[in-house]
């Protein structure tokens, strides 16, 4: 290994992050920073995979040095994740006004994520057919039977699993471990954990108003001081967006990606077509789409570098109170909520082409309107649960073929394309997240218009 390489590979990314750090001395807009950041460094990562290739340890141990920004802002960010999902949850209960809706809004909070992610399923259904995707057509290779192997325990344990037994592991049993999370779901049990508190809030204030105030007064206190704290984390996004971006695009096998070019390309088709789906429905609710797109795009972004929901989820949350008007309340609740329920790219596109691709190795019409109906559902159910970090869409995709009997080996003949593909999916993720906040806040009244058509918002916010 060439140590001078990797210092001078060091050096530059340095440099970058100077010459990030002077644009913001310039008060150049926090998002056009954010964009400076993901441009760079696909172009450094590509030089660095031009120049030594994916499996150099001059690549290798660059990137380990990369990812202290990169890794290490992601750690940031999942520090704070639990901490925000409890006490989020909790906030949206303390808020009158939402505590007086609080029906309406897990209606149509939790019923926007669910019925998204069944159109979600369905365009990617069309996908598979549409370009002709066949689980025949892949070929398994070293890596592929790796990862193949890597999942027998993991499928051992989706099989072995009753929906009922799905849904008692979703009940908190020891919430300070869940905090810690300690299972694959415990953001869905924190969430629970945190609303019977909020619900045990609502009535101590029918009979203990001054107790209930006293302990509204102390969540917002907490609430404040953890926002702050994301605050000053998403700070330094534009710096974490350039290491993170290098690594992708010094890693990737674009040879493998070529070869699998059909699936990618299905894919983004799909993930795309459902962005749009987003848009008319935000235009359908009388608001600038355009509007939803400028001011999404940082949180967006980050969910595309990152490939994690529930690291996005302080840049989500941001973004539908100071960018679009979303009450606290309401994105306090949809936001969490979002990271086990209804992940429209994840759970959604992912496990339906997958389905559509391997039924005819078993002998199913992947037109057949009753398995259509039935993958669809299934996938809507299988969203449940689905952690909101990376190897989500794999488990959401187990849970769907192992449901509908189909062959679960496909899941891991895709590894070489999965970083790239999901990509995508996670934005998808945020973007259906975001568009249900937007849409609750519209219909039951927790929405400020005015903030929404402002030009300012989220980074006034992030730089205040």
């Amino acid at each position: 290994m060439n140590t001078f390489l990797v210092i001078v590979n060091i050096a530059i990314l340095l440099a970058l992050i100077v010459g990030l750090y002077i644009m913001q001395k310039k008060h150049v807009k926090f998002s056009k920073r954010v964009f400076a950041g993901l441009g760079l460094g696909i172009l450094f990562g590509i030089i660095i995979n031009l120049l030594y290739g994916t499996s150099s340890d001059v690549t290798g141990t660059t990137i380990q040095w990369f990812n202290i920004v990169g890794s290490g802002y992601v750690s940031l960010l999942q520090m704070v994740v639990m901490p925000l999902v409890f006490i989020s949850i909790i906030a949206a209960f303390t808020k009158v006004s939402v505590s007086k809706n609080l029906g309406k809004i897990s209606l149509y909070g939790i019923g926007i994520l669910l019925v998204t992610t069944g159109i979600a399923a369905a365009i990617g259904i069309g996908a598979a057919l549409g370009f002709g995707l066949e689980g025949v057509q892949l070929q398994a290779g070293d890596a592929e039977n790796a990862r193949n192997e890597a999942l027998v325990e993991r499928v051992a344990t989706v099989e072995n699993m009753t929906i009922p037994e799905q849904i008692l592991s979703f009940i908190p049993t020891n919430p300070f471990a869940d905090l810690a999370g300690s299972r694959s779901t415990s953001t869905i049990a924190v969430v629970i954990f945190a609303s019977f508190i909020g619900i045990a809030y609502l009535g101590v204030r029918r009979k203990q108003p001054e107790q209930a105030e006293l302990f509204a007064k102390i969540v917002d206190s907490l609430y404040a001081i953890v926002m702050r704290i994301v605050t000053l984390i998403l700070r330094i996004t534009p710096y974490g967006v350039l290491a993170l971006m290098t690594k992708v695009a010094a890693t990737s096998d674009y040879a493998a990606i070529v070869n699998l070019g059909k699936f990618v390309v299905a894919s983004y088709v799909a993930l795309i077509a459902m962005f749009l789906v987003h848009l008319l429905m935000i235009s359908l609710a009388k608001l600038s789409p355009v509007t939803y797109v400028k001011k999404g795009l940082p949180a967006l972004t980050f969910a595309f570098t990152s490939r994690s929901s529930a690291g996005t989820l302080p840049l989500n949350i941001k973004t539908q109170t100071d960018g679009f008007g979303v009450s606290p309340g309401i994105a306090n609740f949809v936001g969490p909520f979002s990271l086990t329920i209804g992940q429209n790219g994840c759970a959604g596109i992912y496990p339906a082409m997958l389905a559509v691709m391997v039924a005819p190795t078993v002998g199913i019409n992947p037109l057949d309107p009753g398995f259509i109906l039935s993958l669809i559902l299934v996938v809507i159910i299988g969203s449940f649960g689905v952690a909101g970090v990376g190897g989500g869409a794999t488990f959401a995709s187990l849970i769907v073929l192992s449901v509908l009997n189909l062959p679960v080996a496909i899941v891991g003949l895709l590894i070489s394309v999965e970083p790239l593909i999901d990509m995508g999916r996670t934005a998808l993720n945020v973007s259906g997240s975001m568009t249900s906040g937007v849409l609750t806040g519209k219909i039951t009244g927790e929405f400020d218009e005015k903030v929404y058509n402002d030009k300012g918002g989220l980074d006034e916010v992030v730089e205040a």
